[in-house]
């Protein structure tokens, strides 16, 4: 099933390409002539999991609707070294001058998607979900958010708009976590849920009795985590947050929390490298 393209997604792309193509592209322009055409093959340098394949077809057409995108797999999809995931065919300047745009976004996107997918597999067998942040490229939360789930992760609230979290800086400001969850509650919509960030288990033990929907265990050693579990007994959702890396990933599933978020998968997820090579290129020259 095809993404849809939003209008704040096509937006993102129009100031990609205006970013890097300006005035013009100085090179393409003049070495290549308009009635040229050929097709771009887009490799895989590495292993990885492949997302962002969506956006190739929407890139090349806002350059030239001539171009047409064969994506040979899917956003999601294990690829290996080598693997050709794309084919782009038409008008030979649009293959160029998109060429960076459409691979910046591949990258970035298969980075996020390819951590992702290492974290969903060291925690295999337990029953947790690796979830995402808000700790995201400004602009591309939308789309990094997408990658963490074609590498198999969960979202958690997309803004500050769809759910509630209560951190350190709210307790303090609102007076108590009671007094801030009570609020929460009178304004926001019934099916909004509200969390809470906890650092030790008095606080636990406080969310709990303002019955707050979710617990965030925010930097907890793995003992306080799992006492903090049997504490909430079920009561409430449990999160994990806070440091937590693929090294510590198992024995923090092993405490018995339903969900382990990790912001790294957005904002420190290395990039995986893609090249576009053109090939068949007909000069349209008699």
């Amino acid at each position: 099933m095809d993404v849809v393209i939003t209008a704040q997604i096509e937006s993102l792309i129009k100031i990609a390409l205006e970013e890097d193509i300006g005035a013009g592209d100085l090179t393409t322009l003049s070495t290549v002539p308009p009635e040229g055409r050929g097709k771009g093959l887009f490799r895989a340098k590495r292993d990885c999991v492949v997302a962002g394949l969506f956006l190739l077809q929407k890139i090349f057409s806002l350059l030239d609707n001539e171009v047409q995108v064969r994506r040979l797999c899917r956003d999601g999809d294990p690829v290996a070294k080598g693997s050709v995931v794309a084919e782009a065919e038409g008008p030979v300047r649009a293959l160029l001058m998109g060429e960076r745009t459409a691979l910046n976004f591949l990258q970035r996107l298969s980075g996020t998607a390819t951590l992702t997918r290492r974290y969903v597999e060291a925690v295999k067998g337990f029953p947790c979900k690796i979830i995402d942040t808000r700790k995201t490229t400004p602009g591309l939360r939308t789309l990094e958010k997408y990658a963490v789930r074609m590498g198999g992760g969960t979202n958690h609230r997309l803004g500050l708009y769809d759910a509630a979290l209560v951190k350190d800086n709210h307790i303090a400001a609102s007076g108590s976590i009671g007094h801030a969850v009570g609020e929460i509650r009178r304004h926001a919509p019934f099916m909004a849920k509200v969390e809470v960030e906890c650092s030790d288990l008095q606080q636990v033990q406080e969310t709990l009795d303002a019955g707050a929907d979710v617990i965030m265990l925010d930097n907890m050693g793995t003992k306080e985590m799992a006492a903090a579990v049997r504490l909430i007994n079920k009561r409430a959702w449990v999160e994990a947050s806070g440091g937590i890396t693929l090294e510590r990933l198992r024995e923090v599933a092993e405490a018995g929390v339903d969900f382990i978020s990790v912001g790294a998968l957005t904002h420190s997820a290395p990039a995986v490298d893609f090249n576009m090579k053109i090939a068949a290129v007909d000069a349209g020259r008699q």
